[in-house]
């Protein structure tokens, strides 16, 4: 991670972290290495969730890129996967996303994809941030008809939503869904979308008023939509992120279906059908030894990166691996996508769901999970810093995975993008690993905080 960009553009908290002018700099900075880069006047689209503080930081970031001769199209409300499609679609040379994705609405953050529809890649973050620690004293203002202009765009909502119609590719007719889009950038597309694809829908979450984005819906709160799901008798529910760049599903019965259980079975699938490209599904190192041991037995490689989506990418992308993704629901779809997409996944797993004549409980049910613990220690940067400096906590770490003889693993890192360190504990005894996280837990604070 960089000073500036973590694992998933600049995030933090709207007016205190990420400042307005912090947002200039961005987009002066941007603009510069993008120009250099593309050797034209640059067009720049910039899509945003549904956050009180969007407006504010588009306006300052559009602000910055003109200041230096790129032309901006706003977008305005699309999920952070439209964004990233778009951009090839409209031949522009990048586009903005102006979200904090899960995070609550006081945060917000802003990604950047190049032309391609990819996040851009390390070298060039690093560029920009080398331009920001300059104050971007070295990046030429325009001035006259050099001043870049801003536009808006209205039909990403319509191109996006065929993109999304075509690469499905199949009829949901039959099924009952219930759809939580997290009152963020998802309403819009999954009210036409999914009706169109022949579901019978209900959704929650769709009244987004610039302060309850991801509070208490969305797929980091699935417990309002278990309930839905159960009361309403509907065949499955599922869940997106404020950004839509994440998907989680629950059962007819109301229990979670992971991203892991989601890539399983759609792994299995492209296999059957000869689309599984190496014969393998790339994850992190957060995913389930259940779902390493079913993927074996499948026949299906699974090869493992650090966490973060674009750890996973990256590996699909040198590799040539088609499918990847993470626990919390990310799922990369390279046949169609450049990036995570929420809706995507929703689609071609309901696909799934309706052709397999199954219900949603007898998919969840393709292998047992081994017991994990996840306990989130809050923690500000210097904190993190002093962690990860930390070899007593190094030590004292290892020793306590040894202690589970075999029997399971420890994984403790940094959030990239919250202000959190994250203990998993995963083994077969419960009650085990739950002492082993809190001695970790309980160390941790008495080090470092």
């Amino acid at each position: 991670m960089g000073k500036y960009f973590g694992t998933d553009g600049v995030r933090g908290v709207a007016g205190a972290d990420l400042t307005c002018e912090l947002a200039v700099k961005l987009g002066r900075a941007a603009a510069a290495v993008l120009t250099a880069r593309a050797g034209h006047r640059p067009r720049i689209l910039i899509g945003k969730d549904t956050r009180q503080s969007g407006d504010m930081l588009e306006a300052a970031l559009a602000a910055g890129l003109c200041s230096v001769g790129a032309d901006v199209e706003s977008l305005g409300v699309l999920p952070t996967p439209a964004v990233a499609y778009l951009v090839g679609r409209y031949e522009a040379d990048a586009g903005v996303v102006i979200s904090a994705s899960h995070n609550p609405m006081e945060f917000n953050g802003i990604k950047i994809f190049a032309g391609t529809g990819y996040k851009l890649p390390d070298e060039v973050e690093a560029q920009i941030e080398a331009h920001i620690d300059e104050d971007c004293k070295n990046i030429p203002l325009a001035t006259g008809a050099e001043v870049g202009t801003i536009s808006l765009r209205t039909d990403g909502l319509k191109d996006y939503t065929d993109h999304l119609y075509e690469s499905i590719g199949g009829s949901l007719a039959g099924l009952k869904v219930c759809i939580d889009c997290a009152n963020g950038a998802s309403a819009e597309v999954a009210k036409v979308l999914f009706p169109r694809l022949g579901a019978q829908c209900s959704f929650l979450g769709v009244e987004p008023n610039g302060r309850n984005i991801n509070d208490g819906v969305g797929s980091t709160h699935l417990d309002h939509l278990a309930k839905a799901v159960v009361e309403g008798g509907f065949d499955c529910g599922i869940a997106f992120d404020g950004d839509a760049d994440r998907c989680l599903a629950c059962d007819e019965e109301g229990r979670e279906m992971d991203g892991d259980k989601i890539i399983a079975l759609l792994s299995g699938r492209m296999k059957e059908a000869g689309q599984l490209d190496g014969d393998t599904a790339v994850v992190t190192v957060m995913s389930n030894l259940g779902f390493i041991k079913y993927m074996e037995a499948q026949g299906i490689r699974t090869e493992c990166t650090a966490v973060g989506d674009r750890y996973v990418l990256e590996n699909m992308r040198e590799n040539g691996y088609v499918i990847g993704g993470e626990q919390s629901g990310h799922v990369i779809l390279l046949h169609h996508a450049t990036t995570g997409d929420g809706e995507l996944t929703a689609g071609k797993l309901l696909r799934l769901l309706a052709e397999s004549g199954k219900k949603m409980s007898e998919l969840n049910g393709i292998y047992a999970q081994f017991p994990q613990v996840l306990v989130n220690v809050e923690a500000n940067a210097a904190q993190k810093a002093a962690y990860q400096a930390d070899e007593v906590l190094a030590g004292y770490i290892q020793a306590q995975e040894q202690k589970l003889m075999g029997m399971g693993r420890v994984l403790v890192r940094v959030s990239g993008t919250e202000p959190k360190i994250r203990v998993m504990v995963e083994g077969q005894d419960l009650e085990g690993i739950r002492r082993c996280a809190d001695r970790i837990v309980e160390k941790i604070r008495r080090r470092i905080l």
